[in-house]
């Protein structure tokens, strides 16, 4: 399989996924991807891409039970 933006080779790999959203960072280490082994960027299948969104939705619930509090 072959990069999507520059057409570099994909290699499988765990890396670290960051977002910053609405006031905070979250940071998870270790999520598998596939990493281009000449630009470096990050592809998550789908089951990752998921689990993510689900964490995300998570905290982002228990951030609004915090701030009513």
């Amino acid at each position: 399989m072959n990069c999507l933006f520059c057409n570099g080779k994909l290699k499988k790999s765990a890396v670290a996924y960051t977002v910053n959203r609405k006031g905070y960072h979250l940071y998870i280490e270790k999520v598998p991807a596939l990493v281009c082994t000449q630009c470096g960027e990050k592809f998550f299948d789908e089951k990752e891409t998921q689990s993510i969104q689900n964490a995300l939705k998570d905290f982002e619930k228990n951030i609004e039970r915090l701030k009513a509090a």
